[in-house]
């Protein structure tokens, strides 16, 4: 059986006004057998959409353009994504129909069960980073965002 690659994927959103234009920036990075660093970068900006969407796309984008099952560590400076999975937060949202504690349909609904499909083959590993605090990819994940949410040619946001 083949070995699993072992991918770092790191993501940040970004959004001018909440809703506003907004974008993600991901960045793939694995080492090959060689002990040579490979990366891609991934980013769009979308019309009418909040920050949260577009932390979520990051990881999203990232996990879906995988080829094969891997081993991941995604980082992410949003809590919100963290949190979902570090307090279970996910898992009670779908045990309860996708409503938070408080009984309120939980929001981005589409991207989280989207996100779920992408990491259903993977091995994963969350990591929290702090946001504009000099890590090199996340400042370059942050970069990717902040220009995609300032193009010319905005996307839809197609929310469900």
């Amino acid at each position: 059986m083949e070995e699993k690659k072992i991918v770092d994927i790191y993501t940040d959103g970004a959004c001018s006004g909440n809703p506003g234009s907004g974008g993600y920036g991901t960045i793939l990075r694995y080492r090959d057998a060689t002990g040579n660093y490979h990366e891609k970068e991934l980013t769009a900006g979308f019309k009418d959409t909040t920050n949260n969407r577009m932390e979520l796309m990051a990881v999203i984008v990232g996990l879906e353009a995988l080829k094969k099952p891997c081993k991941i560590k995604i980082y992410s400076d949003s809590k919100y994504i963290i949190d979902a999975f570090e307090q279970k937060w996910i898992d009670n949202w779908q045990r309860n129909n996708w409503k938070s504690a408080n009984k309120k349909p939980v929001k981005n609904v589409d991207l989280w069960t989207r996100l779920l499909a992408a990491m259903e083959k993977h091995e994963i590993e969350l990591i929290w980073i702090k946001g504009h605090a000099g890590h090199e990819f996340n400042e370059r994940c942050d970069r990717l965002a902040v220009a995609s949410s300032k193009s010319d040619n905005l996307l839809d946001d197609n929310k469900t």
